[in-house]
Order: C-alpha cells, then sequence, then structure tokens
C-alpha cells in the first residue's frame, strides 16, 4: 500500500488570491476541470457512536473513512473511496460504482448482489452490517485542482463548504444544503516521497502552517 504525504493549511480569501497566482506560473492545471474549478459532492460514513469523527477530532494514529463522490453534477460517474490514515500519511483506494449501488448504500442497505462487486465495495458493505456504518453527511464544496509532475505534486483549493444537515439523499439535485459554518478556505498540499523546494517555498504564507481540518467534520457540526 503506497501512502503520501499531506498538508492541510486553512487560508483566507486574499492567501488564495496570491497562491493562485503563484501556483499558475509553476504549475498545471487539471485536465477536468471547468474554468480551473469543479464541483464536489461526497456522502460520509460513520458508526452509531461517530467513530471516524472522535478518531479525527482525537488525532488517532491509524484511521479510515468512507465515502461514495461524484462531480458536477454528473451522477453518471460515481466514485466509492475509503481514505486512510497512518502516521501523519494518507492513502486513498477508489472505484466506480453504478447508480444503482449508490443509491442501495444511500438509503442504508447494500446492492442486492455483491457476488462480482470490486473488493472496495465488498468491504463497506461488510462493515455496514457488522460495524453499523450508515451515511451521515452530504458534503459539497468548490475545489480548485493544480499539478506538478515531479514528486507527484497535487496543490488543491477547496471553499463554499457546506453540508446537507442530516439528509444523505446525495442524488437528488434539489437537495438543499446550508454553508458548515465559517469554513476556511483550505489548502492540501500533496506528494510522494519528495516535495519539490520551488513548490514548498510557493506556498509558503506568513502565519500559516498545518492543521488538522476536516471537511467532514466541519459539515457534523450541526448534527
Amino acid at each position: 500500500m503506497d501512502f503520501r504525504h499531506e498538508w492541510k493549511i486553512e487560508i483566507n480569501t486574499a492567501d488564495l488570491l496570491a497562491l493562485r497566482s503563484r501556483l499558475r506560473l509553476l504549475m498545471e492545471p487539471d485536465e477536468h476541470t471547468v474554468n480551473g474549478r469543479y464541483r464536489i459532492r461526497s456522502l460520509y460514513f460513520d458508526t452509531p457512536e461517530d467513530r471516524a469523527l472522535r478518531e479525527k477530532i482525537d488525532g488517532v494514529n491509524r484511521r479510515e473513512k468512507f465515502r461514495i463522490r461524484y462531480y458536477n453534477g454528473d451522477t453518471g460517474f460515481l466514485s466509492l473511496e475509503k481514505k486512510s490514515k497512518l502516521n501523519g500519511l494518507c492513502h486513498k483506494q477508489s472505484v466506480q460504482i453504478t447508480t444503482g449501488q449508490a443509491q442501495a448504500i444511500a438509503d442504508g442497505g447494500t446492492p442486492q448482489s455483491q457476488q462480482n462487486a470490486p473488493p472496495l465495495m465488498q468491504e463497506l458493505c461488510y462493515k455496514m452490517k457488522t460495524e453499523g456504518l450508515r451515511p451521515k453527511v452530504v458534503v459539497d464544496y468548490t475545489r480548485e485542482p493544480f499539478i506538478y509532475r515531479p514528486g507527484n505534486v497535487r496543490i488543491t483549493f477547496d471553499y463554499g463548504i457546506r453540508t446537507g444537515l442530516r439528509c444523505t439523499d446525495f442524488l437528488n439535485e434539489g437537495l438543499v444544503t446550508v454553508p458548515a459554518g465559517d469554513a476556511p478556505v483550505l489548502m492540501e498540499v500533496k506528494w510522494d516521497a519528495f516535495l519539490p523546494d520551488v513548490i514548498r517555498d510557493a506556498v509558503q504564507i506568513t502565519g500559516r502552517r498545518a492543521s488538522a481540518f476536516s471537511k467532514y467534520a466541519q459539515c457534523r457540526i450541526y448534527g
């Protein structure tokens, strides 16, 4: 299993404007963006006792969380993801699933046929049965991604974070979401074995340090 390094840094709009100008000179935009950005909607899962949330807040060294995600309102491409953390490093597994599978899981059940399902889907279904994993909250936000090939560096800016409150009907285009409190702009810097100095220098902002901010935790502020 290959883990990546990750920094999360809370910034403001002025920081975003400055960083965006710098990075456009050094990095490539993600080819999947529309005008340099895209919208992300995710459905996060947790246990009845909110284990994923509590482990995040408590800074547990080894933890995981599941989510289903799609981009720019396109439910034709749905991704089931598992994000794992260990010793401050992160690893993400991902597999494409069908709308029917996603809806069954969002309803708190499991797809009728799992025999030929990919291992990640089988793992989620197993943990729904044995650990009580259930959909918890919808998380919406806008993302601006940048890519730097050496070191496999990816920098993203996430903002406009909104929560679906207690509603988990994430395939519903008419789902009403609300701002997730006073959420900051979040810069994430991810890389493999090394972070090139030119990028390390470019993302430095006076007074800003890496934090443990979580969009999932932020969107659970209302319950």
